[in-house]
């Protein structure tokens, strides 16, 4: 008759892998060495000048436009190195991905909404 105790072959580390395997937490952890995030903040730094920069010119209804453009761009940088999506898994960035997404339907159906209305003839 068997104990019902018996000593295993390896010690239990609290992992659900042998010995030899990896963790996977370990695979999903990207350090970002800080030259990046120098590079990445002067990157910001001087697309601010930029929009700082384009202010100052009349550009007409162009203003607006090239102000939003690259406002998107610093925030796409954002989100990719400061929020480490661009290390991140697919279905993280499916979920970024499916946010921006619905963002831009609901703009388009406030615009539509907007632009289909009959101002001053009630």
């Amino acid at each position: 008759m068997s104990a019902p105790h018996q000593s295993h072959e390896h010690t239990h580390t609290g992992h659900d892998h042998g010995p030899n395997e990896q963790d996977v937490h370990d695979t999903l952890n990207h350090v970002v060495p800080p030259r990046i995030y120098i590079i990445v903040g002067a990157i910001l730094l001087v697309m601010t000048g930029l929009t700082v920069l384009a202010s100052l010119y009349e550009l007409g209804v162009w203003n607006p436009i090239v102000a939003l453009f690259i406002a998107c761009v610093k925030a796409t940088i954002v989100v990719l190195f400061f929020m480490h999506v661009k290390y991140s898994s697919k279905l993280t960035k499916l979920t970024v991905g499916a946010g921006l997404f619905t963002f831009l339907a609901l703009i388009a159906m406030t615009l539509s909404d907007y632009f289909t209305r009959a101002w001053g003839r009630w």
